[in-house]
């Protein structure tokens, strides 16, 4: 099948679509959620798998290569399974991942890996069994890992561990992170913490740039760049540590601006498409899914959200107005 290619209005290639299924989750991490959780969405307001299917094939047929399914926590859904079975099917979709917070991934990791699902980013922002609760306000670390362990056995590739960096909780750990790379082979990605909701806790002081998170990292070790092994690391500079198994990612969200290069929309698990994840401007699928008879109209809000799509987020210029939504309402 001959595949389009979706250009938006800045020359950039869009082929990656990230679909959140659920505004739950098991956690409540200090800088994604209040601790007593957010008010969450209707049963009838949330997407049907059916629903999730016909958007993403639609998206699939005008240019997407590349989904990921997101939260939330995905894993908390019923029949997800089910639904990676059915995007896997899809003729046209090159690769197909998930972010989780790991808890029941051990439990979940081998039917995902059966239903088509080859690759996973787990969230784990400390090495710390009592840290890493503080953090995320009652998980159990050991549970992640038993996770991270069967995908790994499995030939889930690659694993990426994604980071957190919070100033003053975990940037003591930053070296310790790293040299999980000397042994696994895996990809530990720290990503800035940003400004995204109102209730995320984001606060200047327990910003830590990239830079800074290098800077801890050399002062112990040399990193060597690995451009050339951009595939799969999406907005992740990607480095090693001499004689490493795995790789070290950096996401510069605030302070390195990869808006140039960026090549995602996101639909919310309430059925709204989002060029942008620091935006509120989104556009409601939902209501034309349900009434529309044909794809035709889907097809338009697609379009229209991509020829919406900002140039760049604009968060260090003085107009720039925090997203009002949670990370967990947006998908992570």
């Amino acid at each position: 099948m001959q595949m389009k290619k979706l250009i938006d209005n800045h020359e950039r290639h869009i082929n990656y679509l990230r679909i959140s299924i659920t505004d739950r989750c098991n956690l409540r991490c200090i800088y994604c959620m209040p601790i007593e959780g957010i008010a969450h969405l209707k049963h009838e307001d949330i997407l049907s798998y059916e629903e999730i299917v016909r958007i993403a094939k639609i998206a699939v047929k005008e240019g997407i290569t590349k989904i990921r399914i997101t939260g939330g926590e995905p894993l908390v859904r019923k029949g997800v399974v089910d639904l990676v079975g059915s995007l896997s099917q899809l003729e046209g979709v090159e690769d197909l991942s998930m972010t989780t917070n790991g808890i029941l991934l051990s439990e979940f990791a081998q039917p995902l890996y059966e239903a088509g699902l080859k690759r996973i980013n787990v969230s784990m922002d400390s090495l710390k069994p009592d840290l890493f609760k503080e953090i995320t306000r009652g998980g159990e670390l050991s549970r992640v890992w038993r996770g991270i362990e069967k995908a790994n056995e499995l030939g889930m590739n690659p694993i990426k561990i994604n980071v957190v960096a919070l100033r003053e909780f975990n940037e003591h750990e930053i070296l310790d992170f790293a040299q999980l790379t000397l042994e696994r082979n895996c990809q530990v990605r720290f990503i800035e913490f940003m400004p995204v909701g109102l209730k995320n806790g984001w606060k200047e002081d327990r910003y830590l740039s990239c830079s800074s998170i290098r800077g801890i990292i050399e002062e112990g070790y040399s990193l060597q760049s690995i451009a050339d092994e951009k595939r799969n690391s999406g907005p992740a500079d990607l480095y090693r540590l001499e004689g490493a198994k795995g790789s070290i990612g950096f996401i510069n969200a605030i302070s390195g601006h990869f808006c140039s290069t960026c090549n995602r929309l996101r639909l919310t698990a309430d059925g709204k498409l989002r060029p942008c994840l620091f935006s509120d401007k989104e556009f409601d699928i939902r209501m034309a899914l349900r009434c529309a008879d044909s794809d035709e109209e889907l097809k338009t809000l697609f379009h229209k959200a991509l020829s919406n799509k900002p140039k760049g987020h604009a968060i260090t210029e003085p107009s720039f107005r925090k997203c009002a939504r949670e990370m967990v309402k947006i998908g992570g």
